[in-house]
């Protein structure tokens, strides 16, 4: 019963901080410490999101990890840092990934 209690309090806390930003009346202040500390949320979201996908994903037997993957997340990470090109970046980066699937060595 313990870990039911602490399921739904951690749903209701979520609820909570979501609709928050949605319910509050639009000339709400929002203090300064939590504003400054917004901008490192995507930061901590993404990889968090993308890692799992990233080395785990469609792993033959016996594999550790996604080889292929990794090499293209690498490429595509390259020329996101050279460009700053977004599309281009999806695109090098989905490239790289169908090439190496289809004519990899390993």
């Amino acid at each position: 019963m313990g870990a039911w209690l602490v399921v739904i309090f951690a749903g209701l806390v979520t609820l909570g901080l979501r609709a928050s930003f949605m319910v509050l009346p639009a000339d709400t202040q929002v203090p300064t410490w939590l504003m400054g500390s917004l901008k490192y949320v995507v930061a901590a979201v993404l990889p968090a999101l993308i890692a799992p996908d990233l080395l785990f994903r469609d792993l033959a037997p016996g594999d550790d990890v996604n080889l292929y993957r990794i090499i293209a997340a690498l490429v595509a990470a390259v020329f996101a840092l050279k460009t700053k090109s977004t599309l281009g970046t999806l695109f090098i980066g989905m490239s790289m990934l169908w090439l190496l699937k289809w004519w990899g060595p390993f």
